[in-house]
Formats: C-alpha cells, sequence, structure tokens
C-alpha cells in the first residue's frame, strides 16, 4: 500500500446544534484547534457527550463545522462530502454486508471505484494479509468471531489507501482480551503503514497504550493534549487526572517555591511536590495529585494522612491496597509484593509520597 501520511489540522473548529423542541442552541464542539502530524496516531479521549466523536464526524465529513476550518494535506475539506476527503472511517459496528464473504466485503469500496478487476484483487488479498485474514477470504461474515470481523472492517476501509484512517470507538463491542489484542494489531498496522490516524474512545487504557498524543475534552473543549505519558504524569487539572487514571488527592495550600520544590501545607503538615501547575499561585487552596505508584504504607503517625487498610487486591506483580482515611478512599500500588510489606486488611497505617512523582494542581 502507497504511503499517504500528510497532516490533518483543525482550526478553531466549532459544531452548534439546534434543539428543534426548546430552540436552545448546543455547542457539541467549541473551538477545537489542533493539528495530527503525518503518520501519527492521535486519540480523542473523553466521557460520553464531550465532543469526541462529532469531532472525527467533521473530519470524516459526516458532519459539516458551524464555523472554522478542516483541511487535510493543506488541502481545505472543510465542507467536501466524505467521498471527497480521502479518509477512511471504521466504525463502532462492523457494518459488514452479511451476503458478501470476507473478501467481498474488502473489495466493495474498489468496486464502487470501478478499479480493475486484477489491480482489486491485489490490493484485496494485500489487505487481508495485513489483517491476518488470507485464509478467510471465502468465510461468510456470520462465521467469523468479534475480533475476525473487526479485522475485515479495518481491511475494506484500509484497502481504498486513504490519506487518514478514522477510528470511533472501534473495540468497543469486544471482549477484554480481544480488545487488549486488537490494540496492538491496530498499533501494528498503523505503524507499519505510516498513515496518519485519529481514534476515538472513552477507554483510557485504548489511549494511552495506542496513541502519540492524546487530546482529552470535556463539554466540547479541548482540556489538554499531549504524549500519554505527559498527559498521565503531568495532567493540568483534577479532571484531566482523574480521567486518565486512578488518582488520590489532598486539599493543601500553595505557599510558594523552594528550589525546584513547591511548598504546601497540609492540615499544618510543610509537604513538598516536584511538580506543579501553571495555574496554581502562591496563597491559593490546591491539591496534590498522588498516583497510586507513588503512594506507600507505614506506620500509623508516620505519613501525612492515617488510615485504615479495607481492601488489598492481589493482581500478581502487584498488590493494590485501598486505604481509608479522612480524604476518602487512597488506593496505594505496592509492585513486588513477596519483597514489600503488604498490611493485612483491618491494619492501621498511614499514607505518605515519593515528593518527585506527585503534582500540585488547583483546587477548581
Amino acid at each position: 500500500m502507497r504511503d499517504k501520511s500528510v497532516p490533518v489540522r483543525l482550526e478553531q473548529v466549532t459544531k452548534i446544534f439546534r434543539d428543534p423542541k426548546t430552540k436552545t442552541e448546543v455547542a457539541a464542539v467549541n473551538g477545537a484547534d489542533f493539528e495530527v502530524s503525518p503518520g501519527e496516531l492521535v486519540t480523542l479521549l473523553g466521557p460520553s457527550g464531550c465532543g469526541k466523536t462529532t469531532t472525527l464526524r467533521m473530519v470524516g465529513g459526516f458532519e459539516l463545522p458551524t464555523r472554522g476550518k478542516i483541511s487535510i494535506g493543506g488541502e481545505d475539506v472543510t465542507f467536501l462530502p466524505p467521498n471527497g476527503r480521502a479518509t477512511a472511517t471504521v466504525f463502532q459496528s462492523y457494518g459488514l454486508f452479511p451476503h458478501l464473504n470476507v473478501f467481498d466485503n474488502v473489495a466493495y469500496g474498489l468496486r464502487v471505484r470501478k478499479v480493475e478487476q486484477a489491480e482489486l484483487k491485489r490490493r484485496v488479498e494485500e489487505a487481508l494479509a495485513l489483517v491476518g485474514l488470507t485464509d478467510l477470504a471465502l468465510r461468510a461474515p456470520s462465521r467469523l468471531s468479534g475480533g475476525q470481523q473487526q479485522r475485515v472492517a479495518l481491511a475494506r476501509s484500509l484497502v481504498v489507501e486513504p490519506k487518514v484512517l478514522l477510528l470511533d470507538e472501534p473495540l468497543s463491542n469486544l471482549d477484554a482480551l480481544l480488545r487488549e489484542q486488537m490494540r496492538v494489531e491496530i498499533r501494528k498496522i498503523q505503524k507499519a503503514l505510516g498513515i496518519t490516524a485519529i481514534y476515538v474512545t472513552h477507554d483510557r487504557v485504548e489511549a494511552m497504550s495506542l496513541s502519540d498524543r492524546v487530546i482529552v475534552m470535556r463539554g466540547g473543549v479541548i482540556e489538554q493534549m499531549g504524549p500519554p505519558s505527559s498527559i498521565y504524569e503531568d495532567p493540568d487539572s483534577k479532571f484531566v487526572a482523574g480521567f486518565v487514571g486512578k488518582v488520590a488527592f489532598f486539599p493543601v495550600t500553595y505557599e510558594g517555591p523552594e528550589g525546584d520544590y513547591a511548598i504546601c501545607t497540609l492540615e499544618g503538615k510543610k509537604v513538598r511536590a516536584r511538580k506543579r501547575a501553571a495555574a496554581v499561585s502562591p496563597g491559593s487552596p490546591a491539591c496534590l495529585m498522588a498516583r497510586p505508584e507513588s503512594l506507600r504504607l507505614g506506620e500509623a503517625g508516620a505519613g501525612i494522612a492515617d488510615g485504615v487498610v479495607s481492601a488489598n487486591v492481589y493482581l500478581g506483580s502487584s498488590v493494590e491496597s485501598f486505604v481509608t482515611t479522612a480524604y476518602g478512599e487512597v488506593l496505594v500500588q505496592i509492585d513486588d509484593p513477596a519483597e514489600k510489606k503488604v498490611w493485612p486488611e483491618g491494619a492501621r497505617v498511614s499514607v505518605s509520597f515519593n515528593e518527585a512523582l506527585v503534582r500540585l494542581l488547583p483546587e477548581s
């Protein structure tokens, strides 16, 4: 398949829907502004109703923006129909034709485009080999597993050699193990082809494992964008921190900087954090964000918060200890439990944290 790596650019794209009953206007997407580099896979992540699917549909031409501009490969495609912008979409529902076998399902888009038969056969066989379905070319969709059907849908999108691949929650109908396997396969295929891709999901694990960059949305607005590691380790708000991973928050007052650290007080105790969001100012209410892997347990009274171990969940390479504290339930991850102490359920403990890993965030 030919290299089709091109950039995608959204400039202040807004989509407003009008409620026919109440006559009110709702901004499903408000001022989306970002660029996807050639060959990059960017994921739009957020809760239901945040605008991620509407954004994807506008890139694909299935929705037209109220205002703003969308360009693909430097060409303005804002108001072009789907068949005029060289994109292909893999939908949540596979949409396979039940009366056609696998080969003919994949070939459908090429037949619509009146591709010559020899070229059609070559491209379909190439697409099926890419998704590992060569031996199932003559099988009916009803005789395929969910994962195999998803591969057919992916091959059908890739065979038309789009410039941009759009994926709208394509794994949501699969069970957990198949989702994990397909995440890996999609990532491998996308990188092998070097195709520019935009992926939509509400599953943070999918977003983190698949993406070059993640764009977190809420209420039609982009909250934050960056590499998965940056979104996870250095969120700018409590919403982003909580949406992309397990987290505990401790209410503090930010006193000011001291060298490389931010100095805070937690109920009279002086605590430090190596990382700080730009929106936090001295004297303002703030919170310390602590991931489970940044926390540790010790004797009661020795840390920043005392509590009681309410449950231990064994995960093989780690144990998750849930501790009930005055600040709510705190999750502490204990790696290599065979070598480290795991406090029994009901034990009184204290929670402390690694100052280099916690981050200071604005309270609101």
